[in-house]
Order: C-alpha cells, then sequence, then structure tokens
C-alpha cells in the first residue's frame, strides 16, 4: 500500500549520492526544531540509540503527536522522516505502517550498526507508544 509521505521523501532522496544523502539528513533536522528542554528527560529518552534521542507523545482527537529532539543531527534528521510519517495519525494506523521508505532510501543499508540499532529503537519506541494507546 502507498503511502504519500513515503513516496514524498522518497523523490526527495532518489538519485542522491550519500553525502547527499546525509546533507538532507542534516537539513531535516534543521527543520525540525527542537524540544523544550524540560521534557528532554530520562522518561522520554530512548535507549538503543549511540546518541541522546528523546520523544514525547501527547494525543489530540485520538491522533498521536510527537515531539522530539536529539544531541546529533543526522539521528535527529532521521527520527524527523520518521515521525513525518507517524505523527498524527491514530495508534493503529502507526501500527499498522509499513516504513518502506527506510529501504527505499537506502537508510537500512547504508547507516553504521550504531545508527541502524538506533533507528530501530525510535521505530519500536514509537510502535510502543502507539500500542499503549490502542488498547
Amino acid at each position: 500500500m502507498s503511502d504519500p509521505i513515503q513516496d514524498e521523501i522518497i523523490k526527495e532522496f532518489d538519485g542522491l549520492e550519500w553525502f547527499d544523502k546525509y546533507e538532507l539528513l542534516i537539513n531535516s533536522a534543521r527543520k525540525a526544531g527542537s524540544m523544550a528542554e524540560e521534557f528532554r528527560t530520562e522518561e522520554n529518552a530512548i535507549s538503543g540509540c549511540q546518541s541522546k534521542v528523546w520523544v514525547r507523545s501527547y494525543t489530540k482527537n485520538g491522533r498521536l503527536l510527537f515531539e522530539f529532539d536529539s544531541d546529533a543531527m543526522i539521528t535527529k534528521g532521521i527520527t524527523y522522516l520518521v515521525l513525518r510519517v507517524l505523527n498524527d495519525r491514530y495508534p493503529q494506523e502507526i501500527l499498522d505502517t509499513d516504513l518502506y521508505f527506510i529501504e527505499e532510501v537506502g537508510l537500512k543499508s547504508n547507516l553504521s550498526p550504531a545508527r541502524a540499532n538506533g533507528l530501530a529503537s525510535i521505530i519500536k519506541r514509537i510502535r510502543e507508544i502507539a500500542e499503549g494507546e490502542a488498547s
């Protein structure tokens, strides 16, 4: 099943060399802004990431909304892409979404093992939040 946001991300990365893809991730991180210091807590921290990543969620009209931050620009850019797809969706939609853009843009195969583990941890945490809200 096609997802317009993921398809848009794939187009943005299409034809870029890895150096340019990293640049796009850094620019994505800059677009993301930052999370208020008061929410950079252990409770919002994601374990399993080499760098520090915080994700906070709240619901509005039954949809999950996320705020996030990271102390590393590449990780922040990756989180931005994931949440660009999953933000402002119903919990069950988040659980049902296949994040095919990760494979399509080469993130899965071109990230360092530490960053790939971090990506998996970020997705796992977001899905755990959605699961908690769906039940």
